[in-house]
């Protein structure tokens, strides 16, 4: 490798580590676990689905959130799907977004399908997608969240289908944490993930009035009820940690203790949920750090439960 080459290589990673650190509080504790291997690829696949969300709803690194209308979302979508095709072929990028997400397919020979699929999530939102049960958000989670769960999987070493499954599970509790937690600032600009059926059962509108004040005691229930459909997704995660490395395993049951402790914070707070986001301190990330290692020690010995066939079925 030409030292050029080396020099072009840590730009990629610096960019995607620093996407990471200002994208991603929780996200950015965990990766710091992993190998540095593991860790580099991390960082570059999170910095390009990273970028899609921020081009999409005109923000920069996960904030300022304020929506694009849609026929200029739709082109700046068209032009994502082209640049990333582009890096799935191999073709030189001077944008450290997609060289790095080059260098993550040529690393792990990921499937440029799983790329398309994490672009669909963002065309739903581009087409103003409404959902009207659990299963239509399943999907979207499916789309903007599980299947980077896949890639991740491939990242840390494993392709076999039910280590697969159980990081989709992983990704989908993820998602529904996000929606619970963001639902006011995603209606806001017109965004709303939550079933209609749950919606119209709290007497709740599935439009950006939904983010009104006055709705907030009927928009907690409604999120506690996400939050509980998040449970047994992080439950089944837990069973894919024996077939990980050891720090990607202590990696991934951090991720998982973080985040589904931000999910419980929005479901105990109730109506004031969204009076300030949800989040979780150094000294409680630090916790939960600590627990992970235990956790990850233990699932060395552990024998997976069998996957509840109840749960979301990723495409093959």
């Amino acid at each position: 490798m030409t030292a050029a080459h080396t020099s072009a290589a840590a730009r990629v990673i610096a960019h995607g580590d620093a996407a990471i650190r200002t994208g991603s509080h929780s996200f950015s504790a965990a990766a710091r676990l992993f190998a540095p291997d593991v860790r580099e690829a991390a960082v570059m696949l999170y910095a390009w689905c990273r970028h899609c969300d921020d081009v999409v709803d005109g923000q920069t690194l996960g904030h300022g959130q304020r929506g694009v209308p849609a026929d200029g979302s739709a082109a700046l979508l068209a032009q994502l799907r082209h640049a990333t095709r582009q890096a799935c072929t191999g073709q030189h990028q001077d944008d450290p977004v997609f060289a790095g997400l080059a260098e993550v397919v040529r690393r792990h020979r990921i499937a440029p399908v799983y790329f398309e699929h994490h672009l669909d999530g963002f065309a739903m939102d581009v087409a103003g997608q409404r959902y009207a049960t659990l299963d239509d958000t399943l999907t979207y989670c499916w789309r903007v969240a599980g299947v980077v769960g896949v890639m991740m999987s491939q990242i840390m070493g494993r392709s076999d289908a039910p280590t697969l499954d159980r990081a989709c599970d992983l990704g989908m509790a993820f998602q529904l944490t996000n929606i619970a937690r963001d639902v006011v600032e995603d209606a806001a600009i017109g965004r709303v993930y939550l079933p209609a059926e749950w919606l119209a059962a709290e007497g709740l509108p599935s439009d950006a009035r939904l983010a009104e004040p006055h709705h907030r005691a009927a928009l907690a229930r409604v999120a506690q009820r996400l939050v509980e459909a998040a449970e047994p997704y992080y439950d089944s995660a837990m069973s894919g940690l024996p077939a990980l490395p050891l720090r990607s395993a202590w990696s991934i049951a951090t991720a998982r203790c973080v985040y589904r402790a931000i999910g419980r914070k929005v479901q105990h707070r109730g109506p004031a949920a969204w009076d300030s986001r949800a989040r979780t301190t150094g000294m409680e990330k630090l916790g939960w750090v600590v627990a992970a290692a235990a956790q990850a020690v233990a699932s060395r010995t552990n024998a997976p439960a069998p996957r509840d066939p109840r749960l979301f079925q990723r495409p093959a």
